[in-house]
Parts: structure tokens; sequence; C-alpha cells
């Protein structure tokens, strides 16, 4: 019956070490997986605030024109009324 119960124990074994490695390969993929997906989102993320960025630079250069044509519509204004004056 030893010999019996050896066999039995061994199988045990044999069972959990294919039900383990099942696990670790599954697992192993899950990571992966989700490595992968963190990057695609990194991406993402850096693509979106380079577009930022950008958006920002020329909102700021936009902002700074429009207030280089208020100021010059204020001249001009101004020296029309100058003008309209002087005859």
């Amino acid at each position: 019956m030893a010999a019996e119960e050896v066999l039995q124990t061994v199988d045990h074994y044999k069972t959990e070490i294919e039900r383990l490695t099942k696990e670790l390969t599954e697992t192993t993929h899950e990571k992966i997986q989700a490595a992968e997906y963190g990057l695609v989102v990194l991406e993402e993320k850096l693509t979106l605030k380079q577009q930022y960025d950008e958006l920002e630079a020329e909102y700021d250069s936009l902002k700074q024109e429009l207030e280089q044509l208020k100021e010059l519509s204020s001249w001009l204004c101004q020296d029309k009324d100058a003008q309209t004056r002087q005859r």
C-alpha cells in the first residue's frame, strides 16, 4: 500500500504542478496585456499633451496678434480723429 500512496501523492503533485503552470501562464499573459495597454494609454497621453502644447502656443500667438490689432485699431481711430479735427 505504501507504493500506491506514493503514486497517488506523485499524481497529486503532478496535477498541482500542471494547474500552477497553467495559472502562471495565464497570469503572465494578463500582465503582458496590461503592460501593452498601459503603453497604448501612455502613447495617447503623450500625443494629447503634444497637441495641447501646440494649441496653447497657437492660442498665445493669436492672443498676442489680437492685442496688436486692437492697438493698431485704436491708433488708427485716434489718427483718423486727429485728421478730421485738422480739417
